[in-house]
């Protein structure tokens, strides 16, 4: 089956005309039990700053951390690999997301490739921020190159204003707030954001971090591609590199 192309980030790394700029860490897709606990502490820590009653319950692994539709992103130091940040994008190929556990999301939104980002978590500082931005690159890039037509967040106040900049709209009513389960039941508001329009809406605004998604090209940020993802849920094209969930200890799963 042919894989549709969103026409953002249409723009391959390999054009000459694209100046590369190295980053001060990576970002890369965890691949191992090791790169799995340094998100988790980052992830736990950042929580904690915030909500720390509910960070108690990220202290470990997730037990969705470990299956097939989940990618956990890790922004590691280049100068001693320390751990600065992480997010988890979870697809709804083989399972609805999260976020349908507690709504119903909208007819414009049913039979969609979606992919939802979560648990993004990143260190203090001004360090902090580049880490935010370029795991918001990241992301973005994960889902154009697997096809998916929708990223769909819930970010908690006030850091839903930070992916309003970004021109995620409301799914639900104008700045809507609703419960959720797998955070909390703390209130969340529930954004979407179509891929394929994505350039096109930020070029006409001139967001200022346009030239850093789209026309800079950054080696240390490497998700990586499972497989191709065609439009309408549960649809999967030929893989193209093979990709093996993280081999969960038992003990952690139970915990989790």
């Amino acid at each position: 089956m042919e894989m549709r192309t969103p026409a953002m980030f249409s723009a391959t790394p390999s054009r000459p005309e694209m100046p590369t700029e190295r980053l001060p860490f990576t970002v890369r897709r965890v691949e191992n039990e090791d790169s799995l606990k340094k998100a988790v502490a980052i992830r736990h820590a950042a929580y904690a700053r915030h909500v720390p009653e509910f960070a108690r319950s990220l202290a470990l692994p997730e037990a969705c951390d470990y299956e097939e539709d989940t990618v956990v992103l890790l922004a590691e130091s280049r100068l001693d690999g320390t751990p600065l940040g992480t997010a988890r994008i979870r697809t709804n190929i083989h399972h609805p997301l999260h976020i349908e556990e507690s709504v119903v999301l909208p007819q414009w939104l049913q039979g969609r490739s979606l992919g939802e980002v979560e648990r993004l978590g990143v260190g203090e500082g001004r360090i902090g921020h580049m880490v935010k931005v370029a795991l918001v690159k990241a992301f973005f890039e994960y889902f154009e190159k697997t096809g998916i037509e929708y990223a769909v967040i819930a970010g908690r106040a006030p850091v839903d204003r930070h992916y309003e900049q970004l021109l995620f709209t409301d799914v639900f009513g104008d700045k809507e707030m609703v419960p959720l389960r797998h955070a909390g039941n703390m209130p969340h508001r529930v954004m979407a954001f179509e891929i394929a329009s994505g350039e096109a809406r930020w070029s006409a605004a001139k967001h200022p971090l346009l030239k850093f998604f789209r026309h800079t090209h950054h080696p240390d940020i490497h998700v990586g591609v499972a497989s191709g993802v065609n439009p309408g849920r549960g649809v999967q094209a030929t893989p193209a590199a093979p990709h093996a969930p993280i081999s969960a200890p038992l003990g952690q799963l139970a915990a989790a």
